[in-house]
């Protein structure tokens, strides 16, 4: 049976069209808070099976069935085999539970669907994100001359960062325009410095950028997997000296798998020997500037740009990532006029179009979900979640290294342990499937040639009791 609501189709001022929203949107809630009946991250189906239920189900049928009957397929079908992040019960990725006010933040931007490209598109939108990047600037320590742009992730924010440091680079050593000119023909001797257990979006960044993957140098780690400074001056020097061009080195901020955090201070003075630009890839450890081990981040403030993400640490919904530039005059690599979209005479009466920082065009308000947060929980608020996933990690990383069964060779700096049952990779590679099947899904990644287990723990709700059972389970596999 169609729902008397079936035909309506938006939102707007009629009380019928408010009802039918309504509706849509409490039925919604509802199904979700059904479908969570314990604890478990996953059901723990075959992916075979799955996707044969899947396979079963109606797209995009002659006759639309409505809103009851496409509910229930989703209730049925869906929901119960959906991830749930904020299970106590899943910690195997950079992938975070999502605060209840920045969920509720998604209903609004949904609702209203402004885009970030033109002041028309999101009046109210584009003020909140304007006054949220200069929030930013000021937590993270910049000054005044730095400026900043909401991107749909980490990825986006490096790939940015590259471009518009390449663009700076080759004007202020070469006087070359890449916007008007396109690459020199020298552009393969540009060389880009990156931790050997860098974020993956470098590579893909060269490769968009037009230098090619041969540009990236991957240097190596330390036991502690940071960049280890003095190999890297001593690569950087012999590349110098072999004619090429040290144009960008990139400090992590937090490796996807152990959480390292490489010297922002010691690779400000490699940059700085060579004149290059020094980028912090913070996407992950960029939450810890407000937690109780601020220091471990401090000196943030020394790169020339940084990326942030917010859909990791600071526990909002994906996606939601920020890059700041201390020279903010760097994004006008992204500037371009339309006449239809950014036009001069509207800037200069004051309306702020937000399209000429970015290398998208059509943005979602993700600033909403980021005020909304900040605004409820305040600093003491992110200061007690954030503490909780540091202090768990350690607690974690103490209880291995006490436990014969057990190696944890990196001791953690954010909220990631990587560690192993003794025995033998096959062993650990069972007992990651042994777990998932029961709903308990965690990390596997490769240290030194071994296979590894990964715990990343960003749910606050996660207890040392739980900690301590979950070392017994894995134990027993």
């Amino acid at each position: 049976m169609r729902s008397e609501t079936d035909d309506v189709l938006l939102l707007s001022s009629g009380e019928r069209e408010k009802e039918a929203f309504l509706k849509a949107v409490g039925e919604a809630a509802r199904a979700i808070v059904d479908s969570v009946n314990d604890d478990k991250a996953y059901s723990g189906i075959d992916p075979y099976d799955l996707r044969a239920i899947i396979g079963k189900l109606s797209f995009l049928p002659e006759k639309g069935d409505g809103w009851d009957v496409m509910m229930e397929s989703v209730r049925e079908n869906i929901l119960p085999h959906m991830l749930r992040t904020w299970s106590t019960s899943y910690m195997p990725h950079l992938h975070s539970p999502a605060l209840i006010e920045a969920i509720a933040a998604e209903v609004i931007i949904a609702a209203f669907n402004s885009s970030m490209d033109s002041w028309d598109q999101g009046p109210a939108a584009t003020e909140i994100e304007v006054k949220a990047v200069r929030e930013l600037i000021s937590l993270y320590g910049y000054g005044k001359d730095a400026d900043g742009t909401f991107t749909s992730g980490g990825s986006q924010s490096n790939i940015s960062a590259l471009i518009a440091h390449r663009d700076r680079y080759l004007e202020k050593e070469f006087g070359w325009d890449t916007k008007k000119k396109g690459l020199p023909s020298s552009y393969d001797r540009l060389r880009l410095y990156v931790s050997e257990i860098s974020h993956f979006s470098f590579d893909k960044g060269a490769h968009m950028a037009g230098l090619g993957y041969d540009v990236v140098v991957k240097l190596p780690v330390d036991d502690r997997c940071r960049i280890d400074t003095e190999k890297a001056r001593s690569i950087i020097e012999k590349d110098r000296e072999n004619g090429l061009i040290p144009f960008m080195i990139v400090a992590t901020i937090g490796t996807t798998d152990f959480g390292s955090i490489d010297s922002v201070k010691k690779l400000r003075e490699i940059a700085d020997e060579y004149g290059m630009l020094l980028h912090a890839d913070a996407a992950y450890g960029s939450g810890a500037i407000l937690s109780s081990y601020s220091d471990r981040v401090s000196d943030l403030c020394l790169a020339d740009s940084i990326t942030i993400d917010f859909h990791k640490m600071f526990l909002l919904p994906i996606s939601a990532s920020v890059l700041l530039m201390k020279d903010g005059t760097e994004l006008d690599a992204f500037q371009l006029h339309a006449d239809y979209l950014n036009r001069e005479e509207d800037e200069e009466d004051g309306y702020i179009n937000l399209v000429g920082k970015s290398m998208q065009t059509t943005r979602r308000f993700d600033a909403l979900k980021v005020y909304m947060a900040f605004r409820m929980r305040g600093r003491d608020g992110f200061r007690k979640i954030l503490d909780t996933m540091i202090e768990n990690a350690a607690y974690f990383h103490s209880r291995l290294e006490a436990d014969n069964d057990f190696i944890s060779p990196v001791a953690p700096e954010l909220s990631s342990v990587v560690f192993a049952l003794k025995g033998g990779d096959e062993r650990n590679r069972k007992a990651r499937r042994a777990l998932m099947k029961e709903g308990i899904i965690i990390g596997q990644t490769v240290y030194k040639g071994d296979v590894m287990l990964k715990f990343t723990l960003l749910n606050p709700l996660l207890t040392k009791d739980h900690i301590d059972r979950l070392i017994d389970r894995i134990r027993s596999c």
